[in-house]
This record gives C-alpha cells, structure tokens and sequence, in this order.
C-alpha cells in the first residue's frame, strides 16, 4: 500500500500572534472604555439613583437589600439628605436599620403622613422607583407629577397578615412600606383603592408603576394578590437575591 507522504509543517509565524494579541487588546481596551462610558452596565461602578437603567442595576440594587452601608452611600452619592435614627424594637421587630428621608430629599419622595422611617433598602428603591418608573408614567399618562407619597405605614410588629403563628412579616423589621396613594403636582390624588379598576389613565398609571416595581424590589403586592391589598401596594426588601416575587 502506499505510504502518505508527510505534510511539511508550517513554520510558526510570530506576526500572526502578534496580530491576534493586538486585536484582543483592542477589544479588551474597548470594553473597558466603553464600560467607563456606560456605568448602568458595569457592575463595578458606584450606583447613584440617577444613573440610567442598565444591565447590572437590577443586581446592584438587590444587594442594598443586605449592605446598610453601602445603601446609605448611594444616597450621598446621589445628593438625597436623610436622618439615621437609633435602633429600636427587640427579638424579631428589632429595627437595626432605620432612616428618613429629607422633606425636599428627591422628587416625590415625601410621604403623608411625613414619618415613614424605614430601612435604607426600601428608601433607596423608592427613590430609584420614582426616578425612573413613576415620575416618566406620571408625566406621560397623567401630565402631571407626583409629590407625595401616601404611606399606610412602614413599621409594625406582626406576622404575615396578622397570623397568630407562620413567617414574620417585613414590616416587623421596617423593612417595608405600604402605599394607598399618590398626590400630583396639579392637586389630583391617584388611589389605589378608588383608581385600581380605572380604564382610564389613573388606572393605567397604577398598573404600569406597580410592573414597574417589581424588578426594584424584593416583593411587590397589588390588589391583584389578594382582598387584603385592596387599598394599597405592599413594597418591601426581602432578601430574594436578583429580583422578586410580584403580584
């Protein structure tokens, strides 16, 4: 049978590795440059709540949910005043993390009645809430914008639904906030309880910030979810990693 003959082997050619390194480097450089530009996608960069909405903010905000600190950073970075107050509450309503926001801390992010002390987490997803999902949904559907929160409480000592036994609930903690609804630069008030069933824009307004909070945080509740929510949106910071459970 005949022999193959064998191939000659190719002589290395250092000026084609030198190409591909020079072309990787170019990317890579590229990218770093590009990331610098476009800090919403870079999950390195410094969160500020008027950062533009990136690939890496839904995880950046979820890990406020469990860093008191870094949280209460982002709000200096992003020029939101705020009062730190002393721990409160003892066993499973201990209140290690409480704070409140300034009056004229952010657009919007005022609250009826005023005390809404809660945990930096739930402040800091409300003020990125209203930047992004609620004050855009306010100017396009209602022409007008939102000034004021009406809050049925953040703060209470209880389980889940009131039970007797089962999961304490966020509010235990602080660690959420109920809404019942938003008063408007113009004087008009969109509530949760009379607006919800709206065809109109108050209801569509509704509907698209309570979507929009989903992905903010850790769980978001409707009058979709049960009777028991009928009046108000529950928002809280449970630690749920990337995401949220919403209804």
């Amino acid at each position: 049978m005949p022999r193959f003959a064998k191939l000659p082997r190719r002589p290395f050619r250092l000026d084609y590795l030198l190409i591909a390194l020079f072309v990787a480097g170019g990317v890579v450089l590229y990218g770093i440059d590009w990331l610098a530009r476009h800090p919403e996608h870079d999950p390195r960069a410094p969160l500020t709540i008027t950062q533009e909405e990136g690939w890496a903010t839904g995880g950046k905000l979820a890990a406020l949910r469990e860093d008191g600190a870094a949280c209460r950073d982002v709000l200096t970075r992003s020029d939101i005043e705020f009062e730190s107050l002393e721990p409160a509450g003892e066993g499973q309503c201990r209140r290690a993390d409480r704070l409140l926001p300034a009056t004229d801390a952010a657009p919007g992010l005022a609250f009826t009645p005023r005390r809404a002390d809660a945990t930096c987490a739930v402040h800091a997803g409300l003020a990125w809430w209203l930047d992004h999902r609620v004050q855009p949904a306010a100017r396009e559907l209602l022409d007008s914008e939102v000034v004021r929160i009406v809050q049925l409480g953040t703060a209470n000592c209880r389980r889940v639904n009131g039970s007797e036994s089962g999961r304490w609930s966020e509010h235990a903690t602080g660690n959420a906030i109920d809404i019942a609804a938003f008063e408007l630069a113009d004087g008009r008030r969109i509530s949760v309880r009379e607006d919800w069933t709206s065809q109109g824009p108050e209801g569509v307004f509704l509907k698209t910030v309570r979507d929009g909070a989903c992905d903010v945080f850790g769980t978001t509740l409707s009058p979709d979810y049960n009777a028991l929510h009928a009046d108000h949106f529950h928002l809280d910071q449970a630690q749920r990693g990337y995401g949220g459970f919403c209804r």
